[in-house]
């Protein structure tokens, strides 16, 4: 449907002075209209590879595809599962410039703080690329968006990951120094969603602009003092003016000093807008140019020698170790229990990476934590109940539970919490559910009947 309130006229005449006659016009005439591509990003790390032969690739991530059509995500159990996210395409571009600053490989223990992270687009790509090589930290201060970048990591199922629910200012006190990458994907006027939001044009004003930018200024100032010296800083928008775009990294550069980061020349044909602030690479994705929505995004690089900080002591620790009977059944459901750190936190078992569990610690001992590595299950004396975040995760070792093959229908079912049309092939007890071989959730066989282990808060309503 399209938008029934005009594009304000003072951001036209805004952006007339930034783009030209004719350059405004076009993008006018862009954001006026219909066309919203759909784009989503493939999971790697769980096989799931395209939605349907008529797809095209998105050139600047080998993960991304843009759809033919729109179809409805909420009743594909493959995104339920964590097979793809939905990500508007120019929202990709950040990891093409993370990867172009680290020559096409991020280095082994690779620290990665997203500082504005929710719903978790951008956090979950820089998950798959981080891979086994390091920890994502994904944060969000505003508490209800932040529960969501939770599922949303728990669905991505990699276990690199930690959720927290804190001030930027925390990280620049707390962990001053201490990550090799920080990205600001800062809370912005909006520009670039007035082709999809009406709200967007109704609450753009000059006055909001620049308390956004403002905003931005104190965001992007905690950030980089958590940024080590020689780590890498990577800063976007969805919109489109120079305000809080262009000045606000001429900002950065003139008062901490930022370095340039060089980033290969683009193709022509993606249709990316290359400007420069200072030492600063810039980036814009605009409507009326490439298959999209709006987005800025711009790369530098920390100056000085290149340390990290130290890691701080630990305040009191939320972990408490597992006994040896209890450690045995983890370890039986997971997939590679040798290179896993398998710990508690109050009632429920959690699994991390071994190589980056001293990281992953410093975090949630000093930060607001809602999630992080695996939530496994729960120990009832020698029995296991597992969690549905572990049927979601690459760690699940899926032998050690009965695999039940569901149909669309059935999986639906389950999705709904409602009951399963044949329970024939459940076992007894705790059971893998699977569609398509791409594992959905457990439910536990009790004689005639069955109880599901998802949570009742992720349940589908449609």
């Amino acid at each position: 449907m399209s938008s029934k309130i005009d594009i304000p006229t003072l951001f036209v005449e805004q952006m007339r002075g930034e783009l030209g006659d004719a350059e405004v016009a076009q993008l006018v005439g862009a954001l006026a209209g219909e066309e919203q591509p759909t784009s989503i990003r493939h999971n790697p790390h769980k096989g799931y590879t395209s939605l349907g032969a008529d797809s095209t690739p998105v050139e600047w991530c080998q993960w991304g595809e843009y759809l033919a059509q729109r179809p409805r995500f909420t009743t594909d159990p493959h995104f339920q599962a964590g097979g793809y996210y939905v990500q508007e395409a120019a929202s990709m571009f950040v990891g093409h410039l993370l990867s172009e600053a680290y020559g096409g490989e991020l280095p082994e223990g690779v620290r990665v703080l997203d500082m504005c992270a929710a719903p978790g687009g951008k956090s979950t790509l820089y998950a798959t690329m981080v891979g086994n090589k390091g920890v994502v930290v994904a944060n969000e201060v505003i508490r209800p968006r932040a529960l969501t970048l939770a599922d949303n990591i728990m669905k991505w199922g990699l276990g690199n990951t930690i959720v927290t629910n804190n001030d930027p200012a925390h990280f620049a006190g707390s962990l001053e120094g201490w990550f090799d990458v920080v990205a600001v994907d800062a809370p912005c006027s909006g520009e670039g969603m007035f082709r999809k939001s009406d709200e967007a044009r109704t609450e753009w004003s000059p006055d909001n602009v620049k308390l956004c930018a403002a905003r931005q200024r104190r965001i992007m100032a905690d950030a980089w003092k958590a940024l080590r010296p020689g780590g890498v800083f990577i800063y976007s928008t969805c919109t489109f003016n120079r305000t809080e775009n262009e000045d606000n990294m001429a900002w950065l550069c003139s008062e901490m000093g930022a370095e340039r980061v060089e980033i290969a020349p683009l193709p022509d044909h993606w249709g990316v807008v290359r400007t420069v602030a200072e030492e600063a690479e810039c980036f814009h994705f605009y409507p009326h140019r490439t298959k999209g929505e709006g987005l800025f995004a711009a790369i530098v690089r920390k100056g000085g020698e290149s340390t990290r900080g130290k890691s701080p002591k630990a305040r009191k620790s939320p972990f408490a170790e597992v006994d040896k009977s209890g450690l045995r059944t983890i370890e039986g459901v997971l997939r590679e229990p040798k290179q896993t750190k398998v710990v508690a936190i109050g009632e429920s078992i959690y699994a991390y990476p071994a190589a980056h569990w001293a990281d992953m610690r410093t975090v949630c001992e000093q930060m607001s934590v809602l999630y992080s590595g695996v939530r496994v299950g729960e120990l009832f004396g020698r029995k296991f109940k597992p969690d549905h975040a572990l049927a979601l995760s690459t760690a699940l070792r899926t032998e050690a539970f009965n695999v039940v093959e569901l149909t669309l229908d059935d999986a639906l079912n389950y999705l709904r919490r409602q009951e399963l049309g044949n329970i024939g092939a459940l076992a007894e007890g705790i059971n893998l559910l699977t569609y398509e071989r791409q594992p959905i959730g457990f439910t536990k066989r009790i004689g005639t009947r069955t109880n599901s282990l998802m949570p009742k808060e992720l349940r589908i309503l449609q």
